[in-house]
C-alpha cells in the first residue's frame, strides 16, 4: 500500500525524449520509452529531484502523491541490470491506455532521443582534407558517447575500438584523419561521468562481441588516466583479451606518449 510522499512527475507534453535526465538519475529509475521519459516504478524514485535541473524542457517536477515507499535495496538491485531490462520493467508497469508515440521522434533500438538512434555511415574516403576544401568526416557510426551505445550495436562486431576522452577530439588537430579511420569511436569523460557505468557498459560489449583491438586516446591531465583503468577492469570482468594501445595527448594537441598496454 502506498504512502503520500514527494516523487518525480514527468510532464509528457513538455518531454521531448532527449534523455538528459537518464544519466543524472543516480537510482536508475528513469528510462526513455518511445520518445518519452518514464519511471521504472515508484519505489525506485527517492523524490529528491537531482534530475530536475538536467531537463532542458522543464518536464520534470516534484509532486506529493500516493506512491510506493522508496526501496533502497531494490534500487541497488536495479542498478545491476542493463538499461534494456529497466526499459522492460517500465513497460510492464505502464498504465492502461498508454500509447507509444508515432512519427519521427520514435527512436530505434528502444531509445528515446532521436539523436540516440543507431546508424552506420559511410566514412569519407580518403579521410583527408582537399586543399582549400572542407575536412571530411571519418566517422562510420552513431552514437559515439559510451553511455549511449548499446552492447548489441551491430557496428561493434569484430570492431577495432577507439576509446577516447571527450577533450581529445577538441585538442588533437588531426583527430579525424589520424585516429578515427577504421575505428568504432566510444567517447566519454572519466572524471565527470559514472565510472561504474562505463565499466559495466564495456564489460557487456566485450561479452557480446568479438573485439579485435582497443586504442585508448586520453589527455595528459591526471583525471583522464582513469580511462585506462576503466578499460582494464572491464576486460578483467569480461575475461576478454585483445591488443590495447594507449596514446596520451597534451593539452596543446601534441602526442606525448604512445605505448602498448597488453
Amino acid at each position: 500500500m502506498g504512502i503520500k510522499r514527494e516523487i518525480i512527475k514527468i510532464d509528457e507534453e513538455l518531454c521531448n525524449g532527449c534523455g538528459e535526465c537518464i544519466p543524472n538519475c543516480a537510482e536508475g529509475s528513469l528510462v526513455i520509452i518511445d520518445g518519452k521519459a518514464r519511471m521504472v516504478a515508484d519505489k525506485y524514485c527517492d523524490g529528491l529531484g537531482a534530475c530536475l535541473g538536467h531537463c532542458p524542457q522543464g518536464a520534470l517536477s516534484i509532486v506529493v502523491r500516493d506512491a510506493d515507499e522508496y526501496d533502497h535495496s531494490a534500487v541497488e538491485e536495479l542498478l545491476t541490470r542493463p538499461l534494456e531490462e529497466r526499459e522492460k520493467l517500465a513497460k510492464q508497469g505502464q498504465k492502461p491506455g498508454f500509447r507509444p508515440l508515432e512519427g519521427p521522434l520514435r527512436a530505434p533500438q528502444g531509445g528515446g532521443c532521436p539523436g540516440q538512434g543507431m546508424m552506420q555511415m559511410k566514412p569519407a574516403a580518403p579521410p583527408t582534407a582537399t586543399p582549400g576544401g572542407p575536412v571530411l568526416s571519418s566517422l562510420s557510426h552513431w552514437p559515439i558517447q559510451l553511455r549511449l551505445v548499446p552492447a548489441n550495436a551491430p557496428f561493434l562486431k569484430d570492431a577495432d575500438l577507439l576509446l577516447t576522452a571527450d577533450c581529445a577530439a577538441a585538442s588533437v588537430p588531426d583527430f579525424h584523419t589520424r585516429y578515427v579511420p577504421g575505428k568504432v569511436v566510444l567517447m566519454g569523460c572519466p572524471k565527470f561521468d559514472d565510472v561504474e557505468m562505463y565499466v559495466g557498459r564495456l564489460r557487456e560489449m566485450f561479452e557480446q562481441n568479438t573485439i579485435k583491438s582497443v586504442t585508448i586516446l586520453q589527455m595528459e591531465v591526471p583525471c583522464c588516466s582513469n580511462m585506462s583503468s576503466i578499460l582494464l577492469e572491464a576486460m578483467k570482468q569480461a575475461g576478454a583479451t585483445f591488443p590495447v594501445e594507449r596514446i596520451v595527448a597534451g593539452r596543446g594537441g601534441q602526442i606525448m606518449a604512445q605505448e602498448k598496454v597488453c
